[in-house]
């Protein structure tokens, strides 16, 4: 096969697949880039408010790649991705009024500008119906965004597993992959400007209009490698190598399949169970980067994302993970060696399993300078990007072209009740790290105010003391000149222990799952 004669347009479907995966992550992170110094002043969202919608939208977005990879296998690539990237925009669109709709439910006040739902919002004395009403509402944007966003990957590795021949899809789908990478290293330099300037609105909107604009090219660029006029014959060979090879060890009669896809046959296959239980482990450990370091900059070093230190370290960050183009090369390197796809792939990602350790140095270190853990956790942030690629690649190793987008959202769920999982207890034990971890002058900030012990009295506390949550009224001690030591930091450790140890613990259950290759007959 020659493969110097055959064309290149696979790589430009990867480079849309890559440039829709950059606006899936940027539409997730202007919450997490706003919510701590813009939108939590004006609501009083605690860790924990935070935490449930992070969670509630890691449940959405976890069901959601459940269905959506059978909408993908049903509908197809092309009108799967349109509906997909269409519904999620219009939910990052809807984020920008709920501050609106906020103050419509509590003041009455429905028509009225950004600027003025603030001043309503304002004047409500009860803080604790700003914050339900408030959390009520962007849980319905991000239901809408969840949705939407959880088609990305089912249709974005079936496209690859159309474009791309086996050996070649890891590294396409690495390159695809960085698109998280770059969304997430793009949001911090644009999203806290334009939430600082035009407001935290604005931020929502633009960013969220991008995905209209990525349709257009969609419309008109995609389409089947067999039948579109830019893929030539050599490179539709070079495409169908695999199946071409099968053909031949068939005798030359091409093998039909009988089975159906269903979510319960799929199932009934321990390769299922190792890629459900790898992204289960796993995947959380992602989305607790995206969401939660902006906030962890911001309550352990003050650092705001909006001041030039948090640009430049959240940028800083995820420009290490940009490394994890190695991860997409690096099993290729073992299949060229002799090795099968799937042998290839699990030692990739055994060695990629070892660099999240370096998290556990994290806070420990994190005395000496703040860009100790910005460095370590870009690290582990790479190497996590790294074995993401190779594990949605095994898929395209086992199971035919049509299961691939259904077993994606096996898999998609999974990861997203692992996500679910950390965000929400992660917001629990910050603000429990806050109240009962906490020092003021060296004394136990729950011995100096028991009030803050129990949740009915907390709630009376905050408000005799004009705040709003935990961090707030450490923030008032601070500036009246007391010694405060902030106990989150310890949630933090507890957190970051995890997301260390979480790869290696990932491999160990996929290896005894599924030892050796075994593709998977439907």
């Amino acid at each position: 096969m020659n493969e110097q004669k055959a064309g290149k347009y696979r790589w430009t479907i990867c480079s849309l697949l890559f440039f829709a995966t950059t606006i899936n992550y940027l539409d997730r992170q202007v919450l997490s880039l706003t919510w701590k110094d813009f939108i939590s002043p004006e609501f009083h969202w605690t860790n924990n408010d935070y935490g449930l919608i992070t969670a509630l939208f890691s449940i959405f977005y976890a069901v959601g790649m459940l269905f959506a990879g059978r909408f993908v296998d049903w509908l197809d690539t092309k009108k799967g991705f349109l509906w997909a990237i269409g519904i999620w925009s219009i939910g990052a669109i809807l984020h920008a009024y709920c501050g609106i709709a906020t103050s419509g439910i509590l003041a009455g006040e429905w028509f009225v500008g950004f600027e003025g739902a603030k001043e309503a919002i304002a004047k409500v004395h009860d803080v604790a119906r700003v914050v339900n009403v408030s959390v009520v509402l962007f849980v319905f944007a991000r239901f809408v965004l969840a949705i939407g966003e959880a088609g990305n990957f089912p249709a974005a590795i079936k496209t690859t597993a159309e474009y791309f021949p086996k050996k070649d899809r890891a590294f396409a789908t690495s390159i695809f992959n960085a698109g998280s990478t770059i969304g997430a290293l793009a949001a911090p330099l644009t999203i806290p400007v334009i939430a600082k300037w035009y407001g935290w609105e604005m931020s929502f909107i633009i960013i969220g209009a991008l995905g209209f604009v990525w349709m257009g090219f969609w419309i008109f660029m995609y389409d089947k490698p067999e039948v579109h006029p830019k893929v030539n014959e050599e490179e539709l060979k070079y495409i169908q190598q695999d199946d071409i090879l099968e053909k031949e060890l068939a005798g030359g009669v091409e093998q039909a399949p009988t089975g159906k896809v269903t979510i319960q046959n799929c199932l009934k296959h321990k390769q299922t169970w190792a890629f459900a239980i790898g992204k289960f482990m796993t995947d959380g450990v992602w989305w607790f980067y995206l969401f939660w370091m902006p906030a962890y900059l911001s309550s352990v070093y003050g650092i705001k994302s909006s001041d030039l230190n948090g640009q430049l370290a959240l940028f800083v960050l995820y420009s290490i993970t940009m490394l994890s183009i190695i991860g997409g090369w690096l099993p290729s390197y073992f299949i060229s060696k002799g090795m099968n796809a799937y042998a290839g792939r699990m030692r990739a990602m055994l060695i990629f399993a070892f660099f999240p350790l370096l998290v556990l140095l994290a806070q420990p270190y994190g005395h000496v300078s703040f860009w100790v853990p910005v460095l370590l956790i870009g690290i582990g942030a790479a190497a996590h990007q790294s074995w993401s690629a190779n594990i949605f690649s095994t898929v395209g190793d086992m199971f035919p072209k049509k299961a691939i987008a259904t077993v994606t959202g096996i898999g998609g769920l999974a990861g997203g009740l692992g996500s679910f999982f950390i965000n929400i207890y992660s917001g629990k034990l910050f603000d429990y790290a806050e109240t009962n971890w906490s020092k003021v002058n060296g004394e136990e900030l729950v011995s100096r105010y028991p009030e803050l012990a129990d949740g009915a009295t907390k709630k009376a506390f905050f408000e005799q003391n004009g705040v709003g949550n935990i961090e707030e009224f450490l923030k008032q001690l601070t500036a009246q000149g007391e010694t405060v030591v902030n106990g989150i930091d310890k949630g933090y450790m507890i957190i970051f222990s995890f997301c260390a140890v979480a790869y290696l613990i990932a491999w160990t259950i996929m290896k005894l799952l599924v030892p050796r290759m075994k593709p998977v007959k439907l």
